[in-house]
C-alpha cells in the first residue's frame, strides 16, 4: 500500500474517531459516519449489530438500505445469520453471495432481508472489546463478488476502531435502563404503600360499619327479642298468635345479619369462582334494591378467570361489587352490563351501566371510587372509570395468568 494512501487512511480513521465523539445513541453513531465509512469501504447497505449485555437477543442499527433486521429488534442470537460471529466461533467472514452461501441460510436463520434487500457480497467484522464480542459490523453491495480481502481488512481496522465508542454506548443504555426500572421500582413501592394506608383505612372504616350495624341493628333486634320472650316465659298461657310477631322479627334479623356476613366474606368465589361471584352479587343488589334492572353478564375469558391467584380474584371481586352497587344505587339507569374479556397478555372486566353517569353522582361515588382505584393498584392492574353518551364505565385491565397457574 502505497505511503501516500497510508496517510489518507490515517487521516479518515481519525475524522471517524472525531466525529464518534459526544454521540449519544447508536444511530446517531452510524449517521455520524456513515459519509466517511463509506468512502473507505464503499457499500449499499451497511449496519452495526450490538449484542444486549447478558442476553442471547441483538439489536441492529442500519445506514443505507433499511431492512428488517432494524424494524424487528430485538432479535435473537441464535436465529442471526451472523450467529457463527456473534458467539465469537470467528472474528470476520467475506462472502462474494450470500444469497447462495450456506453459512447464512439455516434453519430459522432470519436471512430474509438478504434476498428480499438483493445484498449479495457482504463483509461482517466483529466489535471486541477486552476479548469480548460486543457486536458486528456489516456491509453489503448489491454486486456479486465486489469485495476483496483488502475491503475485508479495512473493515476489521473499523470494527476495532469503533468498538470501543460502541462499548461505552452499550453501557450508557445499561445504566439509562437500570436507572428507569430502578425509578419505576421506587414509584411502585411507594404507590403500593400508598394504597396499602388508604385500604387499611377502607378496612378499618368497613369494619367499624359492620361493628355500628351488629350494634346498633342486630344487638338491638336480639335485645328486644330476648326481653319480649322474657315477658313471655312468666305467662301461664301463651296463646299461639303472640309468637308470630317474635318469628317474623326473628326471620328479618337473621336475614339482615347473614347480609352482613355476606358482604363481609365472598362465599360464592371461594366455591364457584369469580365470575358465578359476580353474577350473585348482580342478582342479589337487584333483588335487594327492588328495582327493575335490565342485566347480562358476558364472559369471554375462555377460563382464564379461574386461574387467577385468589388475591388476585378477591380484589376483582371486591371492584366488581363496588361497581354494581354503585350502577344499581346510583346511576338512575335501567341496564347494567358486566363483560370479561381476554387477550395474549390481559384480562379486562368492564361493568357499564346506561345512567346518568358518574358526574352527577360524583359525591356518591367518590369514596367507592378511590378503593376501587387502590385495589386494583394493589394487584397490579390499570384502572378506569368515566362517562360517555351511553352512561357510566369501570373498567379494569390486568395481567392474565398464564396457562399452569392455579387459583
Amino acid at each position: 500500500m502505497p505511503d501516500e494512501l497510508s496517510a489518507e487512511l490515517f487521516a479518515q480513521y481519525m475524522r471517524i474517531a472525531r466525529l464518534l465523539a459526544g454521540q449519544l445513541d447508536f444511530q446517531s453513531a452510524i449517521d455520524a459516519v456513515a459519509k466517511e465509512i463509506k468512502s473507505i469501504v464503499p457499500h449499499d447497505h451497511m449496519d452495526v449489530c450490538i449484542i444486549t449485555p447478558g442476553s442471547t437477543f441483538h439489536t441492529a442499527y442500519e445506514s443505507g438500505l433499511a431492512t428488517d433486521w432494524s424494524k424487528r429488534p430485538p432479535a435473537s442470537i441464535q436465529q442471526s445469520p451472523l450467529r457463527s460471529l456473534l458467539v465469537g466461533e470467528v472474528d470476520r467472514l467475506i462472502t462474494a453471495d450470500a444469497s447462495i452461501d450456506p453459512i447464512f441460510h439455516f434453519e430459522g436463520a432470519f436471512s430474509t432481508p438478504i434476498l428480499e434487500n438483493k445484498l449479495r457480497s457482504r463483509l461482517h467484522a466483529a466489535l471486541k472489546v477486552h476479548g469480548e464480542t460486543i457486536g458486528a459490523l456489516s456491509f453489503s453491495s448489491l454486486t456479486p463478488g465486489f469485495y476483496t480481502p483488502r475491503h475485508l481488512d479495512r473493515a476489521c481496522s473499523i470494527a476495532d476502531l469503533i468498538a470501543p465508542y460502541f462499548y461505552a454506548l452499550r453501557a450508557v443504555e445499561e445504566a439509562k435502563r437500570s436507572a428507569i426500572v430502578e425509578a419505576e421500582t421506587r414509584v411502585r413501592e411507594e404507590a403500593l404503600r400508598q394504597g396499602a394506608r388508604r385500604l387499611t383505612e377502607a378496612l378499618d372504616a368497613e369494619r367499624q360499619r359492620i361493628g355500628m350495624e351488629l350494634h346498633d341493628q342486630t344487638l338491638a333486634d336480639m335485645t328486644r327479642l330476648s326481653r319480649r320472650l322474657e315477658k313471655l316465659s312468666l305467662m301461664s298461657n301463651l296463646p299461639g298468635e303472640m309468637l308470630e310477631p317474635l318469628t317474623r322479627s326473628l326471620q328479618e334479623s337473621m336475614h339482615d345479619l347473614r347480609q352482613i356476613i355476606e358482604q363481609a366474606r365472598p362465599s360464592v368465589l371461594q366455591l364457584f369462582g369469580l365470575v358465578e361471584a359476580i353474577e350473585t352479587q348482580i342478582e342479589r343488589s337487584v333483588r335487594d334494591s327492588g328495582m327493575t334492572f335490565d342485566w347480562h353478564l358476558v364472559d369471554d375469558t375462555d377460563g382464564a378467570c379461574n386461574r387467577l391467584p385468589q388475591t388476585v380474584s378477591l380484589a376483582i371481586f371486591r371492584i366488581a361489587q363496588e361497581a354494581i352497587n354503585n350502577a344499581i344505587r346510583h346511576s338512575d339507569g335501567d341496564r347494567l352490563d358486566v363483560h370479561l374479556t381476554k387477550d395474549a397478555h390481559h384480562l379486562v372486566l368492564e361493568i357499564r351501566d346506561n345512567g346518568v353517569g358518574m358526574k352527577q353522582k360524583s359525591g356518591a361515588r367518590g369514596s367507592g371510587i378511590e378503593n376501587m382505584r387502590t385495589r386494583a393498584r394493589l394487584i397490579a392492574a390499570q384502572f378506569s372509570c368515566g362517562s360517555d353518551a351511553n352512561g357510566s364505565y369501570v373498567r379494569v385491565r390486568l395481567a392474565a395468568p398464564g396457562e399452569g397457574e392455579r387459583t
